[in-house]
């Protein structure tokens, strides 16, 4: 099929480093590996960072002129495509162009990683949630990352939409490096970005609970950078001297050799959607420490590739990483389980599979709904 791929979040072709653009590009792979012909729509982001009601008049009427350019370029052309694929939609960054363009064509209307906030609902955010909103009613399949997500989604459709789990996933460029095993003390790693908000508030938790296990032997290597650098750093000048490196922002090769030459994988992960460094690590043969918080839980098996504390419980966080730092066998066992898990469950050979039957659901689906159409004007 030839499909319409849409990131309103973010542009596409943005080539900066956070998870939700690499997602959108694992997406993309993973329809392209089914044999579709994927066609990124550009120049139609639609995020606001403010809620202001002129930011969204603009975006609205940004939409509008978007959509009539689409549709009198594919009717030109007559190369329309046959599905559409929204990534990342939610109340800051609404999907206005899949819900119109997919009612003028009669296609199906697919969405990936759709959330809801109940607590926007309400106030100066509230008609960007309700366009939100009916987004998600429009769709004829929600491909869901996280049952939280799910749960959120689910109340603003009917029974006309479909659902499938696909949980987080990974589409490594190169083979992952041989894991080195420690020789002296264990080797922590965490990678994150260093950003004002719930990374910052990570990073502090992370250094506090670091600060009660100072008498443990360990070595800390952060990966990651950013605006709030100094302030972080600034959250581990109580550690003794030696113990945090500091490496800054590496690409995806140098994070792949940060991490076999590691035995621990901890990041707190407050507020995370996910995290695909999560499944990264756990990819090279590393047990994850982090508080269960967000979607953490789904890129994970608790206590079995990971230990998650209570989140904000940072002493429940040092005591799962204090046992992994005093255990190393079972620090080894749950490395190995860690790999094991992620190549066999959570690689884009197996969420292309999920993928292929999703669209196979939301072109049924479609035809329902167009049946369902045409009985209602006969009679």
């Amino acid at each position: 099929m030839r499909i319409a791929f849409h990131t309103p979040l973010n542009a596409f072709d943005d080539g900066r480093i956070s998870g939700d653009r690499r997602m959108a590009r694992q997406l993309a792979a993973a329809l392209a590996r089914l044999g579709h012909e994927v066609v990124p729509i550009t120049d139609a982001r639609a995020y606001m960072r403010m809620p202001d009601t002129g930011a969204l008049a603009r975006r609205q009427a940004e939409a509008d002129s978007r959509r009539d350019a689409l549709l009198s370029g594919w009717r030109a052309k007559g190369d329309a495509p046959e599905l559409w694929f929204t990534y990342h939609s939610y109340y800051k960054a609404p999907d206005l162009l899949g819900p119109e363009i997919t009612r003028h064509f009669g296609i199906p209307y697919v969405v990936a990683e759709a959330s809801d906030s109940g607590r926007r609902a309400e106030g100066e955010w509230a008609r960007h949630v309700a366009l939100a909103r009916s987004g998600f009613c429009a769709a004829d399949l929600h491909f869901c990352f996280t049952a939280r997500d799910r749960e959120g989604v689910e109340a603003w459709c009917t029974d006309r939409t479909r659902f499938l789990e696909l949980p987080p996933f990974i589409a490594p460029g190169l083979p992952a490096p041989a894991r080195r095993p420690a020789a002296g003390a264990p080797r922590l790693v965490t990678v994150a970005m260093m950003r004002p908000g719930v990374k910052r508030d990570s990073y502090r938790a992370l250094a506090t609970a670091l600060e009660r296990l100072a008498a443990l032997p360990w070595s800390l290597s952060v990966i990651g950078d950013g605006p709030a650098r100094p302030e972080v750093e600034a959250m581990f000048a109580n550690l003794p001297e030696g113990r945090v490196s500091w490496r800054g922002a590496l690409d995806r090769e140098a994070v792949a050799a940060g991490l076999a030459t590691s035995d621990i994988f901890v990041w707190p992960g407050i507020g995370e959607a996910y995290g695909l460094v999560y499944l990264e690590a756990q990819a090279a043969g590393l047990p994850v420490i982090a508080f269960d918080s967000g979607g953490v839980s789904s890129t994970v098996r608790c206590g079995e590739t990971a230990l998650l504390a209570p989140e904000a419980d940072i002493g429940a966080l040092g005591d799962a990483l204090a046992r992994l730092l005093v255990e190393p066998a079972l620090r080894e066992r749950m490395g190995a389980a860690a790999r094991t898990f992620v190549t066999g469950e959570r690689m884009l050979e197996q969420a292309s599979e999920i993928i292929d039957t999703g669209l196979a659901l939301a072109l049924a689906a479609r035809a329902r709904r167009k049946a369902g159409q045409q009985g209602a004007s006969a009679s």
